[in-house]
């Protein structure tokens, strides 16, 4: 039995479709709407936000339960669970620098700005409320990486494909990408009952 009785494959898939960190919870909307004009670039994003969630779910995990926790500095989480993000984000921006420099320069500021993702912060402040044990933290972090990059792969693919129509004024630009957003959370929305975490 798991620490708080929830299933970690459960919280895994819900973390995709029910509990998505952008459509159901809209944490990290900023960079989901500014580089979503572009499917390789967004798809890169998810996959750069997915490992970074992984990681510093992880590290951030074992920092509170062995390091926070025992020396009381509970008031120092969120700064210290910023820290870790801002070093794996650093050390991700080094290698993709290195190995993957097109992506590195398409991705721009928004590279950095990963740092500053609330998605990335949410998930590891939903692993303390919720009491999530090791595997749990791990699987979530990974389910929420996977349903922010489908997300924001989703919404990429279809404007890359309407930037080919023409459009309504009043619909062109931010407006029809929250009435597609909006469409998409309600699609997800509609697996409710199939896996859910409170």
């Amino acid at each position: 039995m798991f620490g708080n009785g929830i299933n970690p494959f459960v919280i895994f898939f819900a973390s995709i479709l029910t509990s998505n960190m952008i459509l159901s919870n809209f944490l990290g909307m900023c960079s989901y709407i500014s580089i979503s004009s572009e499917y390789k670039t967004a798809s890169g994003l998810g996959k750069s936000v997915t490992l970074v969630m992984v990681i510093t779910n992880m590290i951030n995990y074992l920092v509170y339960k062995f390091l926070i926790v025992p020396l009381g500095l509970e008031y120092l989480r969120y700064i210290i669970f910023i820290m870790v993000i801002a070093a794996t984000v650093q050390v991700m921006e080094l290698a993709m620098d290195r190995f993957l420099p097109d992506l590195h320069v398409k991705l721009g500021i928004f590279l950095p700005l990963i740092t500053v993702n609330c998605a990335i912060l949410g998930t590891t402040l939903f692993i303390i409320i919720r009491d999530y044990d090791f595997l749990q933290s791990v699987l979530f972090g990974l389910g929420s990486g996977l349903g922010w990059w489908l997300a924001i792969s989703a919404l990429a693919a279809i404007r890359e494909k309407m930037a080919k129509n023409k459009l309504p004024k009043g619909l062109a630009g931010p407006g029809i990408t929250f009435i597609i957003t909006g469409i998409m959370a309600l699609a997800f929305i509609g697996f409710s009952g199939i896996f859910t975490i409170t």
